[in-house]
């Protein structure tokens, strides 16, 4: 097998959703590099916060593997970083020979960054310099200022915070970080053409990220009247966690419901900012002559409420918009019958194995993902995973949350509340909770079962079962039971 170069572009909040051609969102370069590659629908990230879920990407274990548990770059961490000693994937292709370039947003954890894992740096931010941890005199300068009660167009209210500005406008002549480093990879490409060995060219966008800032010539492109509310906006949230009700409630609750479809067209518009970048990026990767021979991957590290139950950002509420991630991967020289969609269920964890086999390195047999490789060449693994499992432990807030999807259910186990269950097969919008529900009993505690299997497999040490801490309605023991 050819050993291609690897072009990856991760955007920072991205829906999994936004990607697809039948989305409101316009994205045609996406559309046309869907045709020329595998769409995977069902990619899933383990976390909804960017740390945890890249070192997921760049180590192929979830959290309770590789020890990054939420950002890293506050003082409310679980911890700095990745564990001394634990390997990326990119450790392994600089070893076999890859000419390795890194620019932009890097966010696994403040100990370490990519240049300490073969990268030459460029614009790097989020890394070890960073700290994005507010400090005390911004809150004595915000009490030295008359406090303003009044709402302006997408604000939240915050006492004591200042003032939330959910959306909001750029000149069209901005160079965000977005810009500058899709514009450094771009002059890399023609050097990288004349390397000598495989490359990898990692570029690391900050949008859609909140708060939704889309450059006006894009907004322009989306009228306000085409903007629905999301199905599951009417949701009240009463058959869920108190702190889901909390957040609806205390933050986005103050929008409007015209507010709310205003932020979400600023959500799309940044996705059409973001696909104008990646054309870009493509079409120069094709001006270098290495279009042929470059898997490129377009993805995301997690999702966005964007309305969904009347909620923006990403948090602990385990719905499927947090975690719902994009993965587009082209490969002109590697993929069979470019244009596929794939369904199966796919997480962050399986990229690391899979850039390894494509990189003529042996997958590690002990990491929690597998490799794509097969679906590549039009092949679906027999014994591929039927279901898709997250590990979240909180934010900035701690909470211990897990949940395990399959077609047909979804089950949340929330140790701070009452759990979850939702019928997928007819309540898509996970609008019905029905964990209690003595018609779902026996479901209930087979989706427990699948939860502690996977457990198990990762070494969760949400296992704890002391009286007051094991509130799961069905303990570990259930890992050893067989549906």
């Amino acid at each position: 097998m050819v050993t291609p170069n690897l072009l990856i572009l991760m955007t920072d909040h991205q829906r999994g959703d936004t990607v697809l051609p039948e989305h409101p969102a316009l994205t045609p370069n996406l559309t046309r590099f869907a045709e020329e590659g595998v769409t995977f629908t069902n990619a899933f990230c383990p976390s909804p916060h960017c740390c945890p879920a890249r070192a997921t990407f760049w180590t192929g274990l979830y959290p309770s593997r590789h020890g990054v548990w939420n950002n890293c770059d506050n003082r409310m961490r679980l911890s700095y970083g990745l564990p001394e000693g634990m390997r990326l994937w990119s450790d392994d292709l600089y070893e076999a020979g890859y000419d390795l370039h890194f620019a932009g947003k890097w966010h696994i954890g403040v100990n370490h960054g990519p240049a300490d894992h073969g990268f030459r740096p460029y614009h790097v931010v989020c890394d070890r310099a960073d700290d994005c941890d507010m400090p005390w005199v911004r809150y004595r300068d915000l009490a030295a200022q008359p406090e303003d009660l009044v709402r302006g167009e997408g604000e939240i209210l915050r006492p004591g915070w200042g003032k939330y500005r959910t959306y909001g406008t750029r000149p069209d002549d901005s160079r965000p970080l977005d810009v500058v480093v899709t514009e450094r990879a771009i002059e890399l490409l023609p050097q990288l053409a004349q390397s000598k060995r495989p490359w990898i060219l990692f570029v690391g966008c900050t949008a859609p990220h909140d708060p939704y800032f889309a450059l006006q010539r894009h907004l322009s492109l989306y009228d306000l009247d085409d903007v629905p509310l999301p199905p599951s906006y009417a949701d009240d949230l009463s058959d869920k966690p108190r702190i889901y009700q909390r957040m609806r409630r205390q933050l986005w609750g103050q929008l409007t419901e015209r507010e709310v479809r205003e932020a979400i067209r600023h959500f799309w518009a940044q996705c059409t900012y973001l696909d104008e970048l990646f054309g870009q990026l493509l079409q120069a990767l094709d001006a270098s002559g290495q279009r042929d021979n470059t898997a490129v991957l377009y993805c995301s590290d997690h999702g966005d409420y964007c309305g969904d139950h009347g909620l923006f950002a990403k948090g602990v509420p385990a719905f499927r918009g947090a975690y719902h991630v994009p993965a587009i991967l082209r490969w002109p020289a590697g993929v069979a019958d470019p244009g596929r969609r794939v369904e199966e269920f796919v997480s962050l964890a399986d990229f690391a194995p899979t850039f390894q086999e494509l990189g003529g390195v042996t997958p590690d047999p002990r990491l929690t993902g597998r490799s794509l490789a097969p679906f590549l060449r039009g092949e679906v693994p027999a014994d591929w995973r039927d279901d898709i499992h997250t590990q979240c432990n909180g934010v900035e807030l701690y909470y211990t949350q897990r949940s395990v999807t399959t077609r047909e259910y979804k089950y949340v186990y929330n140790g701070f509340d009452e759990d979850e269950l939702y019928d997928l097969r007819t309540d898509p919008h996970e609008l019905r909770n029905v964990a209690a529900d003595p018609a779902y009993a026996e479901v209930l505690r087979q989706m427990a079962g699948r939860m502690w299997r996977f457990a198990r497999q990762e070494n969760d040490a949400a296992i704890n079962s002391y009286i007051t801490v094991g509130l799961a309605p069905y303990g570990p023991a259930e890992a050893f039971r067989e549906d």
